[in-house]
């Protein structure tokens, strides 16, 4: 029994001693000595027979798929930079309608047609992404001619996206990015755009009129006006080059983010509005500030997207592009606060919640152009300016532009447009302005916001016109009294 709890307790140990044993190298004996150095004798002899590897080796390397870029636009592999940049962007551009401009709408109107306003917004989210999709990227932003691009992208047909070899066919318009990235993108634009209409004739329209409206709207303005403005071939197109890079167009205009294609538009859609239905019978104030605070915040969060993001690149353009916005929404917002103040002895919400948002709209076409210096100037031009545009202007007139887009987009997006023509730098954007010596972008920037003042102008009181006499513009005087929410969606705010 001894000899067994001794033999037990060494055997733990023994085994131990036998995995170690087994599983030391081998000795080599002196005699095997020879015999392991003669295949390493031989190694040099077998060089030759691994020199075919690099050579081997060099399909595998030819096989990979070039990176997207400027010059190269067939089969290849996009930025993962760039892309991850450009799908925030389009997230944030898209929150600046759903819900950033429903609530920032929704708040300036009366609380029986709050659920009519946000439902607006929501509504053309919906329409224009199908429209979109459908017909109008392909108008916009494929080749055709100076007016309008071609139909080669109807359907979103013809857009490679080969996950399984991780390429495909970029825009050249984005070279870096998947083309479904860009076509979302510029989606969010055309989105945005005739939502900002609406705040014009908010509080009057019909819901069904609305969406007639929009969607003839957003085809017939919307995709050739951005055409000429950003397409490749368009007539205003600072991409519209030769192969030498030379410009080829009628007019080079600057607009980096949509103050033309836009703000301007929007803005002189909605007047045009105002004009063809009429005054509202009555008004009233604001239905909630803090809504339109809300929704005030949300586009600047939002407009980050929006302007930085039409670098189409995570670059250098794109921070200079982040830093002038910042600064010019602060000071717009600064500017119209103490403007407000000196006229009405009180600062509002609602009138430094405006301010910056005149801010953002004056600095979109400037934003990759100009630099801080010229961002403050446009900030405060632009504060005092479209403060005017919503007070004085508009009374002076006549007109009722219930939330004020003709007042503080359009008006905004011609100064910011204008002053791109003075305070552009070579530096940051590729093409001087008027204080470095180039009086002629100056004259550029005016033939282009009038050709597009004059343009929109005139097709939405056509659109306006034929919709008025088919269904109908305006709701009967008794759905205006009790408010459209009941009326037209059956629903109220509590």
């Amino acid at each position: 029994m001894k000899l067994f709890r001794i033999f037990a307790g060494l055997a733990p140990a023994l085994a131990i001693a036998a995995f170690i044993g087994f599983a030391a190298p081998t000795p080599v004996s002196a005699e095997d000595q020879p015999a392991a150095a003669a295949p390493a004798a031989a190694a040099p002899a077998a060089a030759p027979a691994a020199t075919p590897a690099p050579a081997a080796a060099a399909p595998a390397a030819a096989a990979s798929p070039p990176a997207c870029s400027s010059t190269v636009l067939k089969e290849c592999t996009p930025n993962s930079g760039d892309t991850a940049w450009m799908l925030t962007s389009m997230a944030l551009v898209l929150m600046m309608t759903v819900p950033g401009l429903g609530l920032f709408y929704g708040g300036m109107v009366r609380k029986k047609n709050v659920g009519d306003t946000v439902m607006t917004s929501f509504a053309i989210t919906c329409l224009v992404t199908v429209l979109f999709a459908v017909v109008t990227y392909s108008l916009a932003f494929t080749s055709g001619s100076s007016f309008i691009g071609g139909l080669s992208r109807v359907f979103l047909q013809g857009i490679l996206s080969d996950i399984s070899k991780g390429i495909g066919n970029p825009n050249s318009l984005a070279p870096t990015i998947p083309e479904t990235v860009y076509m979302c993108f510029q989606m969010t634009f055309a989105i945005i755009t005739p939502a900002l209409i609406a705040g014009a004739f908010a509080e009057r329209m019909k819901f069904s009129a609305m969406l007639w409206f929009i969607g003839l709207w957003a085809i017939c303005v919307y995709a050739p006006v951005a055409h000429w403005v950003w397409g490749p071939d368009g007539i205003f197109s600072a991409a519209n080059t030769d192969d030498k890079g030379n410009f080829v167009g009628w007019v080079k205009v600057l607009d980096f983010a949509g103050g033309t294609v836009v703000h301007i538009n929007a803005g002189v859609a909605g007047l045009v509005s105002c004009l063809v239905l009429g005054a509202r019978k009555d008004t009233g104030p604001a239905h909630n500030m803090v809504l339109t605070f809300i929704g005030a915040s949300l586009l600047w969060v939002g407009w980050f997207g929006f302007n930085a993001g039409s670098a189409v690149s995570a670059g250098m353009q794109a921070g200079m592009a982040m830093t002038v916005t910042q600064i010019a929404t602060a000071v717009a917002g600064l500017t119209w606060m103490f403007v407000e103040w000196a006229h009405r002895g009180k600062p509002t919400v609602i009138g430094i919640a405006s301010g910056a948002v005149a801010g953002l709209v004056a600095i979109t076409p400037a934003s990759g152009f100009v630099g801080p210096i010229g961002s403050m100037v446009i900030g405060v031009a632009c504060g005092v300016g479209c403060y005017l545009g919503a007070t004085a202007l508009k009374h002076a007139l006549g007109y009722d532009d219930a939330l004020d887009c003709f007042g503080v987009h359009a008006v905004g997006g011609m100064i910011g447009a204008l002053l791109t023509g003075v305070f552009a730098i070579n530096e940051y954007g590729g093409t001087p302005g008027l204080i470095e010596g180039n009086p002629g972008q100056f004259v550029n920037q005016v033939i282009g916001v009038v050709t597009v003042i004059v343009y929109d102008a005139i097709v939405s009181f056509v659109i306006l016109k034929v919709i008025d006499v088919v269904v109908g513009l305006r709701v009967t005087e008794e759905v205006e009294r009790d408010g459209l929410d009941l009326a037209l969606h059956g629903e109220i705010v509590q």
